[in-house]
């Protein structure tokens, strides 16, 4: 144990020590080491105590390094993609979770055990103050710096060394292997649904529909006509099917450029809600306004579906449609701009 001492140091003289330097730049910074005691005396060889905690710690980071690979292993190989009615993809994301908490709470125990059981206790009163650091102080500072990395031991430990390579490293990938996913500049997938030239619109059990099908006044949400079209795998294009009254019809206003896009009184628009991607799907037919449930913004059909109230602030794509030689609908392509809410490079 050291006590701490009031006379000045000679920091040229011979004898002093390194913790010497460390106690006198302490002073000298208003900190006063009142108490210092080494759990483990370095000179000695380790005892069994002192192996035990070694092993505990590097088991620690071990699982956290374990863990962290197969973080790394799961995200970057296994088959997430969504299927409807899959077991495997709902295991996705619980064991990322699972494995990210293993390795933190593998760093977090070895930092506290580490520093419960090997580092010295030490006792220290700090006054405060201000003002730059002299040259002599600056010494002062590295010696403390350096007494501090060998207080932690690791230089008579090398087990925890090889611990704390094969158990930080794997963190380090675990961090920034997800970035990974933006290496790919998304494009396709953010401005093309499953709708083009000639794709029927259908119902939710892929049987499609005419213009007797939805009443005046009515609504009808469809999917493009295609293998998978009702599937999550075309999340993108449920669409929204309109019926207005000859009236309203009467009163709507196209988009510039989308004169055409409706068949008579009949309008398409994009189900997702423009500004968080919800499904705007309540319709009041006495006001002709589309309504989102999730935080209530209102389109006006009559308006090209622009936004009148809420927080979304762009209109809802409009698909174009029209009949084919068959009497059902279709569309004449794909919407001319990106459905959803917005992103980077949304035009």
């Amino acid at each position: 144990m050291s006590e701490t001492h009031g006379k000045p140091l000679d920091l040229d003289a011979e004898d002093v020590t390194r913790f010497d330097l460390v106690r006198e730049g302490a002073r000298r910074d208003g900190v006063e080491i009142a108490y210092y005691e080494p759990r483990f005396d370095p000179s000695e060889p380790k005892g069994k105590r002192e192996k035990r905690i070694e092993r505990v710690i590097a088991l620690m980071l071990l699982t956290t390094g374990v863990a962290a690979t197969a973080f790394v292993v799961i995200y970057g190989w296994w088959d997430w993609k969504y299927e409807l009615d899959g077991e495997t993809d709902k295991w996705f994301t619980p064991l990322l979770g699972t494995c990210m908490g293993l390795a933190l709470f593998g760093i977090g125990g070895a930092v506290i055990t580490w520093a419960k059981k090997l580092l010295p206790k030490e006792t220290s009163i700090q006054a405060h103050h201000g003002g730059a650091s002299a040259e002599d102080e600056q010494q002062l500072t590295v010696a403390t710096l350096e007494n501090m990395a060998e207080e932690t031991g690791i230089t008579r430990r090398p087990l925890l060394k090889g611990a704390l390579a094969v158990g930080l490293l794997p963190v380090g990938a675990m961090a920034v292997v997800p970035l990974g996913a933006l290496i790919k500049k998304p494009r396709g997938e953010l401005f093309d649904t499953g709708f083009s030239k000639g794709t029927r619109l259908v119902r939710l059990d892929g049987s499609p529909i005419r213009p007797d099908d939805v009443s005046a006044g009515g609504i009808e949400t469809v999917f493009p006509g295609i293998p998978g079209g009702t599937t999550n795998h075309y999340a993108d294009s449920p669409t929204l099917l309109v019926h207005l009254r000859p009236a309203d019809a009467k009163k709507a206003v196209p988009r510039k450029g989308q004169s055409d896009f409706n068949y008579g009184p009949f309008y398409a628009y994009s189900k997702i809600c423009t500004h968080a991607g919800c499904p705007a799907s309540l319709y009041e037919q006495q006001t002709q306004k589309l309504l989102c449930p999730c935080h209530q913004s209102q389109f006006d059909v009559l308006e090209g579906c622009k936004p009148i109230f809420g927080p979304a602030t762009r209109p809802l794509p409009q698909l174009p449609i029209t009949v084919d030689d068959e009497g059902f609908f279709v569309s004449k392509s794909d919407y001319i701009e990106a459905i959803g809410p917005a992103f980077w490079e949304r035009p």
